[in-house]
């Protein structure tokens, strides 16, 4: 651990060094080979920085309940670094490639948020690079509190976190899951309000049709009777209407959506039992996955597929978050205007630092309900572009939601300013970025600059 800790600090000080030496000509950008977020950019001139090496596990203290860790690390060898040690990230995003820095920079979470909170809540401490060169150490309690509270959802037009300290949480072995079915929206609404109360581990759930849902709990437990596994021929999302308890591995049930990207390995015909057998297990993965979806998006057949069918197609990729009580309200309207199906649900419980993020603005005192959907509406009439986006987004912000960033926005700029607090944003980044060194969260969100 010594060594670990010696190793970054080299690597943070000739990072220093390097970002120093270069011009202020070009805005700021990360050199990297993957990404996790689900729009194309219109990509201008970039001065491209290198944080590949940030990509360490650096320290796990179980007994204190935390891990260091650098900013490029993704989930899959963070997991693996904290597992051997009976714990696991108190929050770990579906998908195996997103790093640590990404969720806190934009925003993460999972079937233990119920309890924990989004990513950035379960944050101690961040090592940020601010655009001009110098690194600063954040926390809820020192003088760069605001910086810490600011980062979430600011996509690194504040800086970049090189290491960040993050609660874990004790394992056990297995994951018992229980699956209960139910055929009306305001029923399962109210038994997953009544799951965030209980005692289970993780919660979430899955949408199938109007008349067709899944709450899923898990528990963690000592020994299983049985171990199912759902990285190969077996379809996880599957099981959920076919069995009423299974058992996973622990690190199985962390990952139990990646190996099919939830459902959408539907899509590129991974879920045909041939298909899957060609490919083999070890390219049963979002990373295989996301590599496949750039590459028809760089050269667009499934577009002119859709046109040689006369069909107009519209990427439908978002999560949203909705307080509660107004969830069936969204639900109906979803059912009604988009449609497309599955949709994931996952609660978001409470957050811990009493509504503190002013970029992603969630209330302290209650429960709000992620939904994740992540498809293609096509329709046979020609509409503007982002038409069904931009319903999505008007219904989020009259129920009182919020909606991700990660994927295409259509905001006008007085919409995205009331929705994410661009007076406290503008002051943190004249603050942290005076000489506007990255690009501004406008920009590089709904522009896709």
């Amino acid at each position: 651990m010594p060594d670990a800790r010696a190793a970054y600090v080299a690597r943070r000080d000739a990072l220093v060094a390097s970002v120093r030496t270069q011009g202020n000509g070009s805005p700021l950008g990360l050199a990297k080979n993957t990404s996790n977020l689900f729009r194309d950019r219109s990509e201008g001139s970039k001065q491209r920085l290198d944080l590949h090496h940030f990509s360490h596990v650096i320290e796990v203290d179980a007994k204190s309940g935390w891990v260091d860790v650098e900013g490029l690390c993704c989930y899959e060898d963070l997991v693996a670094g904290t597992l051997p040690h009976g714990v696991m990230p108190a929050v770990v995003p579906q998908l195996k490639t997103i790093t640590i820095g990404g969720a806190a920079a934009g925003v993460g979470i999972e079937a233990t948020s119920f309890r924990q909170g989004l990513v950035h809540d379960t944050l101690v401490e961040m090592d940020v690079l601010l655009p001009h060169g110098e690194i600063v150490t954040c926390a809820p309690d020192n003088a760069r509190s605001d910086l810490f509270f600011g980062f979430p959802n600011s996509y690194g037009t504040l800086g970049y976190a090189l290491r960040l300290r993050a609660r874990v949480l004790p394992i056990k072995p297995y994951v018992k899951v229980e699956h209960t079915r139910l055929r009306d929206a305001a029923a399962f609404f109210d038994l997953l309000a009544q799951a965030c109360a209980g005692a289970a581990d993780f919660v979430d759930g899955v949408v199938f049709d109007a008349n067709e849902f899944v709450l899923n709990t898990g528990t963690f437990v000592d020994s299983a009777p049985w171990q199912s596994d759902y990285t190969f021929e077996r379809i996880y999302y599957k099981s959920l209407l076919e069995k009423d308890v299974d058992y996973l591995t622990a690190r199985d049930y962390i990952w139990r959506w990646d190996t099919d990207w939830f459902w959408c390995s539907k899509n590129l015909f991974a879920q045909n039992p041939v298909v899957r057998r060609l490919l083999g297990r070890d390219r049963l993965n979002s990373r295989t996955y996301t590599r496949l979806m750039r590459f028809n998006s760089k050269w667009g057949f499934t577009r002119a597929l859709s046109r040689l069918r006369g069909r107009h197609p519209e990427s439908v990729i978002q999560d949203v978050d909705i307080p509660i009580a107004r969830a069936p309200d969204f639900l109906a309207f979803f059912m009604r205007e988009i449609g497309v199906l599955p949709i994931w649900i996952c609660p978001i419980g409470p957050a811990r630092h009493d509504n503190r993020f002013p970029l992603y603005p969630l209330a302290s005192d209650g429960l709000y309900v992620n939904f994740g959907f992540w498809d293609v509406v096509e329709s046979a009439t020609a509409r503007a572009p982002g038409h069904y986006n931009r319903l999505i987004e008007n219904k989020v912000l009259e129920l009182g939601g919020i909606k991700s960033l990660y994927s295409d926005c259509y905001f006008d700029r007085e919409t995205f300013a009331r929705a994410y607090a661009i007076d406290r944003y503008r002051a943190l980044k004249q603050k942290y970025d005076p000489q506007q060194r990255t690009l501004d969260l406008y920009d590089k969100c709904v522009l896709r600059a």
